[in-house]
Order: structure tokens, then sequence, then C-alpha cells
């Protein structure tokens, strides 16, 4: 018998599970059974005497106790029931329904010890009248395991097992060695039986825990990694319509400011220009807070036609900007979330030819290959060393190629740009087609 066991029946993670409960209600049912067997097996041999009123009592206010003992004094779950998310319907327990500190060891009500030396009263009597209702006391031997600390059960099992000792002599009117050896190994395995089944119910409640609050943190964690990754993705949707609009607006006003004395009709015309854009860009800006996707998309037939808009509206006196489609689209088309991604490119690229290259010339080329689609912003500007590009966003400006870089590798896909100091600039962007697509990834029709 182990020697000592920590223990606090009201704080002890009690059996939620079916198993448990399925436990307890065979032992519930063996007391019932071992009573009614004792009690016909009493009337049946001593009917006639005359205690049987008084032994028919105890074992009725036996039965009584025992039961109102269950329903009213027995602790009650450490943890509440869950609910089918996990979650406790106590609002004070863990998610788990599992307390998120260990139980600590106490004293049981006074109400509980009550009853249960009342039980325990009751049958002492009840075996002394009836030798035959000892055999009771093993259910009740985990009553008193499930009611009090490790010592004071564990004494009264010992109680309870030299009851049943004597009571056996009794009956059988000699020393006889399995009355004597029989009920303490009983006894000592009922309550090995129960003393493993609760450590391991112990142990099971500390790793729920564990689990659950491991849960809880990865959940927090995916839920921090979530709004990271939507800021990121907001902020390259900001830098690639409204910032980069606003940027063009001011350098055309810029360049009218400084014409027009001399040049007034070129002066108009950037103004002109600079009007047009802003318009996009309000559109764009009332389509970005509705649902996030390119003005262009939603006002083309697809990715073809608008790239040709963008170009078409990239193209000043100073600059052509062509547009050239190679090759189709399979049956099933580009998924949304392709060509959106790659109209932001395309935005983000011209950005930088107007602003950065100097250029006369762009050209943007849009090619289906089968299993990939690939687009190319061309410029003969004054070129780059790629080697200087960086990596990430620094500072207010600086989220163009960064923004492009994330936009490819967000989509599995590949970025090379290929210049060199005064020899133009090609930015290649190829982007894996999967071979079949979901509901959701399919193009709207």
């Amino acid at each position: 018998m182990p020697s000592s066991r920590s223990r606090s029946s009201r704080a002890r993670p009690q059996a939620v599970d079916g198993e448990a409960r399925r436990l307890a209600l065979v032992i519930h049912l063996a007391f019932f059974l071992l009573l009614t067997s004792a009690l016909v097996r009493y009337v049946v041999r001593h009917g006639g005497q005359p205690q049987v009123p008084a032994v028919l009592t105890l074992a009725g206010v036996l039965a009584v106790l025992y039961v109102v003992g269950r329903r009213t004094a027995a602790p009650p779950p450490a943890t509440g029931p869950l609910d089918v998310r996990g979650s406790p319907t106590d609002p004070t327990a863990s998610p788990a329904g599992i307390p998120d500190t260990p139980a600590v060891p106490g004293r049981p009500p006074l109400t509980e010890l009550v009853w249960l030396g009342a039980l325990v009263t009751v049958w002492a009597v009840l075996v002394t009248l009836a030798p035959s209702f000892a055999w009771c006391a093993v259910p009740l031997f985990y009553t008193a395991l499930r009611t009090l600390p490790a010592r004071p059960a564990y004494t009264l099992v010992a109680f309870f097992t030299v009851f049943v000792v004597v009571a056996q002599l009794r009956l059988a009117d000699r020393v006889d060695i399995d009355a004597v050896v029989g009920p303490p190994a009983v006894a000592l395995l009922a309550t090995a039986v129960f003393t493993h089944m609760d450590r391991q119910a112990t142990r099971q409640a500390v790793l729920i825990r564990d689990l659950v609050r491991t849960r809880r943190e990865l959940a927090a964690t995916e839920r921090r990694e979530g709004t990271l990754t939507e800021r990121q993705r907001l902020a390259m949707e900001i830098h690639d319509t409204l910032a980069q609009s606003l940027s063009s607006q001011r350098m055309l006003l810029q360049a009218a400011d400084r014409v027009w004395s001399t040049d007034p009709e070129q002066a108009r015309a950037h103004v002109r220009t600079a009007a047009s854009i802003a318009e996009s860009s309000l559109n764009e800006a009332r389509r970005f807070v509705h649902d996030l996707a390119p003005t262009d998309l939603a006002k083309s037939s697809g990715l073809e036609e608008a790239l040709q808009r963008l170009a078409s509206r990239e193209s000043t006196a100073e600059r052509a900007v062509t547009c050239v489609i190679d090759g189709a689209p399979g049956p099933v088309g580009l998924p949304d979330r392709v060509q959106s991604a790659l109209l932001r490119i395309a935005q983000g690229a011209l950005a930088n030819v107007r602003e950065h290259s100097g250029a006369t010339r762009a050209a943007l080329t849009l090619t289906y290959l089968g299993d990939q689609v690939r687009l190319d912003v061309a410029d003969n500007g004054r070129g780059l060393d790629p080697s200087t590009l960086p990596e990430r966003a620094s500072g207010v400006r600086g989220h163009g190629m960064p923004a492009i870089r994330a936009r490819v590798g967000q989509l599995g896909g590949t970025l090379t740009v290929e210049s060199a100091p005064g020899d133009g600039a090609v930015i290649s962007a190829a982007v894996p087609l999967p071979t079949t697509l979901s509901a959701a990834e399919a193009p709207a029709s």
C-alpha cells in the first residue's frame, strides 16, 4: 500500500469523461447489489429473530445515507463540463476545464466528515448485528478514498478491513485462513487500484492543462502573425496605389509649375494628367476600402486588359509604355490572387521607371508558359546595379522593390532583375500556376 499521497478530493481533478462516470456507476451498483444480497440472505436465514426489524431499518438508513451523501456531500468535480469547443461552461475554469494551478491538499468540509462518520457508524452497527453485510465495505473503500486525505483514508480502510475479518470469522464459527487473508488482500487490491487510477487522472489533468495552455499560446501566436501579415499586405497595397499616385501627381504638378510661364500648354497637360491620376486614385481608394481589389481589374475583363489600361495610362509625351500579351491562359484562367498580384507588380515596377529611371520607353510583357506565367517590365533608362537593391523597405520611401519581391514570394514565384548602369533594366516575375484550382481560387466569371 502506498505510504503517502497528497490529496484534496475537492480540488483534485475529478473524472469528467465517460469512463470515470461509468466506473462510479459500477461502484454504486456494486454497493446496492451487495447490500441487497446481504439483506436477502439475512432475511432468509434469520427471518424469525427479534432483531430483524432493526437490521432492516439500519439497512434502509445505510442505503439512504449513501444516496444522499453521493448527491449532496460528495465533493464536486474540480473541473467544469466542456462545451463543444473544449471551453468550460464554468466561467472561472480554464479553457480545458482544468485548473491552471495544481490542486492544494486540504481538509474536507465538516458536512462531508459528518456524513462519512454517520455512514461508517451505521455500517459498523449493522455488521455487528448481521455479519452478512460486511462485504458492503468494498464499495465504501472508494467512498473513504474519494472523501478523505491519504492517511485518514487508509486508516478508515484498515478499520473496514478489521470489521470484515471479524464478521467473516463469526460467520465461519472457526478460524479460517481465507477469512483472515481474503479481506486484507481485497482491501489492498482495491486501494492500490484506486491510488493508481487517481494518480493517472491527476497526471492526465496536468497534461491536458499544459496542452490547452500550449494551444492557447499557439493560437495567440498565429493571430499575431496573421495580423502582421495583413498589415504588411495592406502596406504594400497602399504603396502600390495611393502612395504611387500621390507621388506621380506631385511630380506632374512640380513639372507644371516649372513651365507654367514659359510653356502654358505643357503645364496644362501636366495638370490634366495629374487630375486623371487623382481621379484614378480616388476610384482606387474607394475600391480599396470596399474589397482591396485593384480598380483596373474590376473595370477590365481580365489581367490582359488591365495591363493594357495601365500601359495606356502610364504613357506620356516623355515616355511611351507598351503592353504585349504572349500566349493565352489555360481553360480555368488565372486565380484572382495571381491576377491582382501581377497587376500590383506591374504598377510598382512602372512607378520605379517613372520616378527613377529617366526612361523614354518601357514595355509590359505578359507571357503564358503552360505551368507558369511571367511578367516582364523593361525600360531603356539609366539602369542600376541589382546588388544595391534593398531586401526590405527602409524609411518613408523604398517600398517598391521589397513589395514586389514580397508579392512574388507569396505566390511561390521567382523575381529576376537584369540591369547595368546606363543599360536599362528588366524586371521579370515568374509565378507557377496550379494544375487544378479550388473554388476559392478560381477566377470570377
